[in-house]
């Protein structure tokens, strides 16, 4: 038999037989990996552990331990909470059921409304389709043979989907007993790999997210392979709801949220104002002891600044309807970068006069979904912790390495001492040369490891327009969130023609990195609200001291000395 290839992670290869699966050259390695193994990744793409592979591959084997594997053990899990749907209500259509960040949702389309009973009815069946460990079997067909399939079974939702594809599409369904789904997989390989299961929660949800769509409901829970798993997991959860920032913003008088005045827009209290402003005098005097000087920008401009920049071709369906105002059309802003750049064209620049450093706490208003709106972790209208850096090339290298240090220097002074930092390259979508994205690419790389500091390749991850840089903290609760973002810029420095005089008395095209240290400071608020339970350090407090007198005879002197 014909052999192959197989190198692993380490730099180690091994020869095996053509054809060989994943699952078996797990079982080479021990049996306990096999047992373990949930799902591969074969030259970069992940696949079932029974895929054979049939030519020299590059092979990952993940387990739980791995995000890959927890993406597919969830996603596998969603599909058993539905195949336990359709066993107690027959008449259900599904929408999509997807694995998220901790667990698996799926949106349902039943005619009763569901009780937290019947989630525990759901989950009862779950456990039962489970210990029968039926297989996920892949199949894939023609678009025309998966609308008839699925027309036969009058899931209208499935219709859609598929109705969006390419005629020649191959489409692929997968069965797990009696329950079949339409989905591109992967899967585990077979439904008693998930061992134990929560429904969490039950809620509306639109279809697609669209108000205008029907209501489904959406299930949420959580699966593990260990019991220990499922139960820390639990207890972390009763924690998280006691420091959730909405609950606590309310207690402790910080902000609200009216919707009848509008979603997604936040009013601080005067409480949650004094934090605000203790964190934007903070930001203001270290960005300007950083070198850095501050702008402020118009909250609207003509159609013409985001047609320039790209923002209606690209982002359009983030932005806000325009106004007529004069015959002409205004949009409110979603982003501060075009306004940084209109400054900066206002006058002829030299090389000498980089690097400039512009920084702005510039608010700006997205459309988001309603159903996805959240506290002040998703909003919509909020505050950026804006900067621009314009520079030679020359030049980045070392403005990178400036704005990592200060990244951490700012978290650091919030409390956050554990971080993680990633390395985002090119999109299969992107603008700017390939020559020059590799030279970016590097920039990052090497601010990385001249400052020492261990990151990830996020490969394919950075925007259409550049390379990037991203920074995650943990919280108290060891939930990861991103904060940081370093972002290198081809497109709007070409799309707005600038150019700064270079040594030589030519003109030359500026590198532009965008930066956010918090993200936005709403968010961040949400966050810092989370991380200490709402008992923030006596710099940030908006209460730092309060003196409660021990009998009436002293209230004039405590009023006096408070």
């Amino acid at each position: 038999m014909d052999k192959i290839k197989i190198k692993f992670p380490d730099g180690s290869e091994r020869e095996f037989d053509k054809g060989i699966t994943p699952f078996e050259v797990a079982k080479s390695i021990s049996n306990r990996l096999a047992d373990e193994a949930l799902v591969a990744k074969i030259d970069g793409a992940v696949h079932e552990l029974s895929t054979k592979i049939e030519k020299d591959a590059e092979l990952q084997i993940f387990t739980f331990d791995n995000d890959e594997g927890k993406e597919t053990y969830w996603h596998s899990t969603s599909h058993l909470m539905a195949h336990a749907v359709q066993s107690i209500y027959p008449e259900a259509k599904f929408g999509v059921g997807p694995a998220i960040d901790a667990g698996f949702y799926y949106d349902i389309d039943i005619n009763s409304v569901l009780s937290e009973e019947d989630l525990a009815k759901i989950e009862k069946k779950m456990i039962e389709i489970s210990a029968q460990k039926n297989p996920f079997r892949r199949t894939e067909l023609p678009k025309e043979e998966a609308v008839k399939f699925f027309e036969k079974k009058g899931d209208n939702y499935k219709l859609e989907i598929l109705s969006e594809l390419d005629a020649d599409e191959v489409i692929s369904i997968y069965d797990e007993g009696e329950f079949t789904d339409l989905c591109t997989g992967p899967h585990l390989p077979d439904a008693g790999k998930i061992k134990f299961i929560k429904l969490l929660t039950v809620s509306g949800s639109y279809w697609r997210g669209d108000e205008k769509n029907k209501q489904m409901q959406r299930i949420y829970g959580i699966s593990f392979p260990k019991k220990k798993m499922l139960e820390d997991y639990l207890v972390f959860l009763e924690e998280a709801k006691k420091r959730d920032h909405r609950k606590l913003g309310k207690q402790l008088d910080l902000f609200s949220i009216h919707e009848e005045a509008g979603a997604g827009l936040i009013y601080w209290h005067p409480k949650g104002a004094k934090i605000r402003n203790t964190i934007e005098t903070f930001w203001r005097s270290e960005h300007m002891q950083n070198g850095y000087d501050l702008l402020y920008s118009p909250h609207m401009g003509k159609s013409w600044l985001w047609e320039t920049s790209g923002h209606l071709v690209t982002y359009k369906e983030n932005m806000y309807a325009p106004m007529k105002v004069d015959d002409q059309e205004y949009f409110i802003k979603p982003m501060n970068c075009p306004f940084h750049i209109m400054i900066y064209k206002t006058k002829l620049h030299s090389y000498r006069d980089l690097p400039l450093r512009w920084a702005e706490l510039g608010t700006v208003y997205r459309y988001e979904k309603s159903g996805v709106l959240h506290g002040l972790l998703r909003v919509r209208g909020f505050t950026q912790d804006d900067a621009h850096i314009f520079c030679t090339q020359e030049q980045i290298e070392d403005e990178i390495i400036e704005v990592v240090r200060f990244s951490i220097s700012i978290l650091k002074s919030f409390g956050f001492e554990d971080l993680k930092f990633y390395v985002a390259t090119k999109p299969e979508k992107a603008v700017g040369e390939d020559k020059d994205w590799d030279k970016a690419i590097a920039s990052l790389k090497q601010a990385m490891q001249r400052e020492n500091l261990p990151y990830e390749m996020d490969e394919g991850g950075g925007a259409f327009y550049g390379p990037k840089i991203d920074i995650k903290i943990k919280d108290a609760l060891n939930r990861e969130w991103q904060l940081s973002t370093i972002q290198f810029d081809f497109n709007l420095p070409e799309r707005f023609k600038m150019h700064y005089i270079g040594e030589d008395g030519k003109e030359h095209q500026p590198y532009m990195v965008h930066r956010a240290l918090l993200g936005s400071i709403e968010r961040f608020m949400g966050i810092l609200i989370e991380h200490y339970g709402g008992s923030f350090p006596t710099w940030l407090a908006p209460v730092q001291v309060a003196v409660i007198p021990v009998s009436q005879n002293y209230f004039e002197y405590g009023k006096k000395v408070a």
